[in-house]
């Protein structure tokens, strides 16, 4: 019988399984087999350093004492100065106003009814001839007589002048949004007929090859003249020129109307020059 001695088994490491049957020369194997000394040595240089930037103030501090900085609150004692008061006004004064001389007085009380044998003269209401030099108060007293007594002017009805009150004539402000707003005679039709037997091209815009839209704004009035001609949006070469004239030529237009009254409108209109 015929005896085959088996290979004895030799122990392969992580590195050398995944470098089996690979290149090992050229680095890679080699530095994976370094790869934990490596990471050893610099996570203990790593620590090392730190912990000797954290030491370094203290032992500077411990073997050169003389260059350590000693900071001291020094306290400067300050005089405080008493600011001298302000001298204290006296009090103006002012003199009592001179009591207006008086004129005749007439006890002049309202009237309570009471029996007939309690009343007295003192009782019994002023008549009209004691207020001719006097007037009516608490007490009858006489007066100095310095002062004439100033009546009152009579009211009196006001006259038709002045009644009058003069008015400034508000502008009627255009509406921009009635509930009948303005038309040309016939309607967008007419309108556009109307346009284009009026409507001349400019020959600066046709030598240029200029077409577009006009936009003109303007106001109809409530007897549906048109005013306030202007362009909002042109496009030059004597179109927005042509475009205010041909609207100067239109005839009058049907008024914008708000609560049945014919009232003025503001009203955009685009004028269309196309070149054929």
């Amino acid at each position: 019988m015929l005896h085959v001695n088996a290979p004895e088994a030799v122990a392969l490491s992580y590195d050398d399984i995944i470098f089996q049957n690979r290149n090992r020369a050229y680095g890679a194997f080699v530095l994976r087999q370094q790869y934990r000394s490596i990471i050893t040595r610099a996570v203990g240089l790593g620590i090392g350093l730190f912990l000797a930037a954290l030491a370094t103030p203290t032992l500077y501090a411990r073997f050169w004492p003389k260059n350590s900085i000693d900071r001291e609150l020094s306290m400067k004692e300050v005089t405080l100065t008493k600011i001298a008061e302000p001298p204290v006004e006296k009090p103006l004064i002012i003199p009592p106003a001179e009591q207006a001389p008086a004129v005749n007085t007439v006890r002049n009380l309202p009237l309570v009814v009471m029996p007939e044998a309690d009343v007295v003269e003192e009782t019994l209401p002023p008549t009209v001839e004691d207020f001719k030099d006097a007037t009516s108060g608490t007490e009858t007293a006489e007066g100095t007589g310095e002062v004439d007594v100033i009546a009152a002017p009579e009211a009196k009805p006001p006259t038709v002048q002045e009644k009058a009150i003069e008015i400034e004539a508000k502008s009627d402000e255009p509406f921009i949004m009635v509930e009948q707003q303005p038309e040309y005679p016939g309607g967008m039709t007419a309108l556009g007929d109307f346009l284009s037997r009026s409507l001349k091209y400019p020959r600066a815009a046709a030598s240029a090859g200029v077409s577009g839209k006009v936009f003109v704004s303007f106001v109809v009035n409530s007897d549906g003249s048109l005013t306030d001609l202007q362009v909002l949006k042109g496009i030059g070469f004597g179109c927005d020129e042509e475009a205010i004239r041909v609207m100067q030529k239109m005839p009058r237009w049907k008024p914008g109307k708000q609560s049945g009254r014919a009232v003025r409108v503001k009203f955009n209109l685009p004028i269309s020059f196309t070149l054929e």
